[in-house]
């Protein structure tokens, strides 16, 4: 067996051997060894990765513009984040996402591949540190304490992006659904009991409108991450950064993400404080909840064909059973509904994680970051999937709904104002009892004339369209 060239690199802890080919060097290699936790590395991350460059990006630039790197380190360094961010070298961050340490050995991963990428830029061979420097010159005036928590408000802003362009979609469907089922009258129900009559179009209308609240939830909680901690270092006092690198920075900072970034009015709070991340967290949870209710009750609109409700018919994309010919299920809601109990869990592991960090530092934040990026991959991806394999083709049951309005005693509500409650309920309950109509017992007792009461029983009036569609 041919035995893989390696390279020698030396940390407080001795000399290691690590692959000659690979960017990534000796604190990257402890780290692998540490945490074979999840299986997945901070490269499956392709936001955190991309933000973590351009934290560097900047810190590089910031230090090049007060006299602390030269310009062809700086350049280098520039060059190989930018590659970074463009997509390059994401299977060099190898170590897992969940990791001790508060983030260290991702900053770590970051410095060592945008170090080896630097040196190879510069024509020098990787890992000659003595020329360019992880720590020295990568890291130059930065802590993870404040490299790693702005790249995860900086990689959950593009997450939000995202959550948010896939949410406005869904809406759009729903929405466009409404739209076509505005004409379509339907028994409402409270408590899974029959209520009064609406419209099929203002049940959908109610989806849409729920939905657009959370979109503007998540531009609050995005607004929030724009707050950073660059040039914090260690624990908020700015220990190592020399005058002018936070103001520097953080222009850098805004300039090559487009980002309105501010800096925090207090550094050594800033350090310590994750409540952005939970209020993130909070909102991606209501969000979930909300969409796993309205999936719920996709469901149960769909149960049957014949023994359910059968109100409306969810487009059939697969063979619902092995042993059932014909089975259709409501997988795509089903999967939904999956991912919105796993952003629930998510927040509980986010609000213990932000409790239990200590004094000045929350050493838990990369299991912050985790919940947090796969919920937003996941809403994503669901809102998504509910949108096109589901909602788009949905049909309504005209005919079924219109005589459930028929033979509802929902009917009676209507008529309450016009023969009184005592009436009313005694019509209500003469026909939960024999199975006849409303309408018709109504008219056999004499309350209100034929014409009157075609009035009052309009789908129009029923429904209250003329003031209730919106």
């Amino acid at each position: 067996m041919t035995r893989t060239a390696t390279r020698s690199e030396h940390d407080l802890l001795g000399d290691m051997e690590v692959p000659v080919d690979v960017l990534w060097g000796v604190h990257t290699a402890r780290a692998v060894e540490n945490f074979p936790i999840t299986g997945r590395t901070i490269g499956a991350y392709p936001e955190l990765v991309s933000a973590l460059a351009v934290v560097k990006q900047a810190a590089a630039r910031a230090n090049a513009d007060l006299g602390l790197l030269d310009a062809e380190r700086a350049s280098a360094i520039d060059r190989a984040a930018a590659e970074i961010r463009a997509g390059a070298h994401a299977d060099q961050f190898v170590v897992d996402v969940m990791q001790g340490g508060a983030g260290t050995s991702t900053n770590f991963n970051a410095n060592e591949v945008v170090c080896n990428r630097a040196l190879e830029i510069l024509g020098r061979p990787r890992g000659d540190y003595a020329y360019l420097h992880p720590a020295d010159h990568v890291n130059l005036g930065q802590s993870t304490n404040d490299v790693y928590p702005t790249a995860l408000r900086l990689a959950a802003l593009t997450g939000c992006d995202r959550l948010d362009l896939a949410l406005q979609g869904l809406i759009g469907a729903i929405a466009a659904k409404a739209s076509e089922f505005d004409d379509v009258v339907k028994i409402g129900r409270t408590q899974l009991q029959d209520a009064v009559p609406m419209t099929l179009g203002q049940e959908f209308r109610g989806f849409a409108v729920t939905l657009g609240e959370e979109r503007a939830r998540l531009a609050d909680a995005a607004a929030l991450l724009h707050e950073i901690n660059m040039g914090a270092t260690a624990i908020g006092t700015r220990l190592n950064a020399p005058d002018g690198y936070v103001d520097a920075v953080r222009e850098h900072l805004g300039e090559l993400t487009g980002r309105p970034l501010v800096t925090s009015f207090d550094l050594i709070e800033a350090t310590c404080d994750t409540g952005a991340f939970v209020n993130l967290s909070s909102v991606l949870k209501r969000l979930a909840v909300k969409l796993s209710k309205m999936c719920n009750d996709l469901r149960l609109l769909s149960s049957g064909p014949r023994a359910g409700l059968a109100e409306i018919n969810l487009p059939a994309v697969q063979a619902g059973s092995s042993i059932m010919p014909g089975k259709v299920n409501p997988v795509i809601p089903e999967v939904v509904t999956q991912v919105c109990y796993a952003v629930i869990g998510n927040d509980v592991t986010v609000t213990m994680a932000a409790e239990a960090g200590q004094l000045q530092l929350n050493a838990f934040e990369p299991v912050i970051a985790r919940c947090l990026f796969d919920g937003m991959a996941e809403l994503t991806a669901a809102c998504e999937t509910l949108g096109a394999r589901c909602i788009r083709g949905i049909t309504a049951n005209t005919e079924a709904l219109a005589a459930q309005v028929q033979t509802s005693i929902g009917l009676a509500t209507a008529l309450n104002p016009h023969i009184g409650y005592a009436a009313a309920s005694s019509v209500a309950h003469e026909a939960l009892a024999t199975g006849r109509g409303v309408a018709e017992i109504v008219l056999e007792r004499g309350y209100l004339t034929d014409e009157a009461l075609r009035g009052l029983l309009s789908p129009g009036r029923l429904a209250n369209i003329s003031t209730g569609k919106e």
